[in-house]
């Protein structure tokens, strides 16, 4: 079984191929939205907002969308979020064409894109179990990784040559990668059982944080992450290192944002191929430790391909972490739950990416860009001492094939 390729598997391949399309599609709207509100307001804290302005919908919606996961048909919800985002594609690129842009309008989108994917995440995370058997599943997050991280590598590089020839055809070719993977998720077959029959009252809604609350193993591995990115994540600023440090242009934007993706990608290939077997859990804190000094040199840098270098490292550690987190999430979950483990989940990967993109945000117009990022990654570091001395059972475990007591 272990030389079976996870590429056999010919409903997980067309949930892979859509996972691309759409991945692809959000990170070249992600390079559009960050490029024109710096552009429109030269301010990092406008940057900051657009990244709170994604998480706040995921924080207030997160009971509701893991009981709707649970409840109702995962691929039609990743069907309609992905309609709803390929529709905000489209206003970005009717209010550049009628010149019609302000930061108000990339705000509002970025409430839709929020709202989006509070519920788009956990369907998502959730039917991976359902399209493979379990003995797979690690390289079926590894694989589903690698999509993301293809896309996160193609979508700013090409986004930002697009750019050059205007933002709406960024924004088209954004929105029609959305709508080839609605198609995708449309004909996906999925066989479908509504698995949550529990009544709808406050103790079910918060079924998937009292999960979490009771598994240290889970807790510890999804808050280590959190606070890591919390503190270590640098993309947001991305825009003023390359324009006012780096001194180059979208294209130089596009690059710096695909950068940690090579490295991921690189890593996430290699784990699909090589999964994780032995000292998971002191494997999980070194590659964070990795990717806290990676952010180190990275605000020391001042130079391009320096930065992607540092970068590239930064995504392949982040990389691991992620598959351990994840694998370990999805084995110990019962289906029934995944929905609500899934948007409670949620919450703590927002708080790392976009809320963490805040608070560069704040620390930039504070401290200065490369004091904000140099201090993140110390405090990352610093997080990977805590966690260790907080968390021994995960520092102790040892694979990821079985629960381990």
């Amino acid at each position: 079984m272990q030389s079976e390729s996870i590429f056999k598997q010919s409903n997980f391949v067309q949930f892979w191929f859509a996972q691309i399309a759409s991945s692809f599609a959000f990170q070249m709207l992600a390079v559009g939205m960050s490029w024109q509100i710096y552009d429109l307001t030269g301010s990092p804290l406008a940057l900051g907002l657009v990244g709170l302005y994604q998480f706040l919908p995921q924080l207030i919606l997160t009971l509701i969308t893991g009981h709707i996961v649970d409840r109702y048909n995962r691929r039609l919800i990743c069907f309609i979020t992905r309609l709803i985002m390929g529709i905000t594609a489209l206003l970005l690129a009717y209010t550049n064409l009628v010149n019609s842009l302000t930061p108000n309008v990339i705000y509002l989108c970025a409430v839709l894109l929020g709202m989006a994917r509070s519920f788009e995440l956990p369907a998502n995370q959730s039917i991976v179990p359902n399209l493979v058997p379990n003995n797979m599943l690690s390289r079926a997050v590894s694989a589903i990784a690698s999509a993301r991280e293809i896309s996160v590598i193609a979508g700013p590089a090409l986004g930002g040559l697009v750019f050059l020839l205007g933002a709406p055809t960024l924004y088209f070719s954004s929105m029609s990668c959305f709508l080839l993977s609605c198609i995708l998720i449309f004909l996906l077959k999925y066989n479908y059982t509504s698995s949550s029959k529990a009544p709808v009252d406050l103790s079910h809604l918060l079924g998937g944080f009292r999960f979490i609350k009771n598994n240290k193993t889970i807790l510890g591995c999804i808050s280590l992450d959190m606070f890591a990115v919390l503190l270590g994540g640098a993309t947001a600023l991305l825009p003023i290192v390359a324009k006012d440090i780096l001194q180059t242009d979208s294209w130089g934007l596009g690059l710096l944002r695909s950068a940690p993706a090579v490295g991921a990608l690189l890593m996430s290939i290699y784990l699909v191929r090589f999964p994780l077997k032995h000292n998971v859990g002191k494997i999980m804190f070194g590659s964070v430790a990795i990717f806290g000094i990676a952010t180190i040199l990275f605000g020391f840098s001042q130079n391009l391909i320096l930065s992607m270098v540092v970068l590239a490292t930064l995504g392949a550690a982040d990389m691991v972490s992620v598959v351990i987190r994840s694998t370990l999430v999805q084995l110990e979950t019962p289906d029934d739950m995944r929905g609500r483990v899934a948007a409670a989940n949620s919450i703590f990967i927002g708080s790392s990416n976009q809320l963490g993109e805040f608070e560069s945000g704040v620390t930039a117009a504070w401290f200065g860009v490369v004091p904000a990022i140099i201090l993140g990654g110390v405090g990352t570091l610093a997080v990977v001492g805590i966690w260790m001395y907080l968390f021994p059972q995960i520092v102790a475990r040892k694979t990821l094939e079985t629960k381990e007591e």
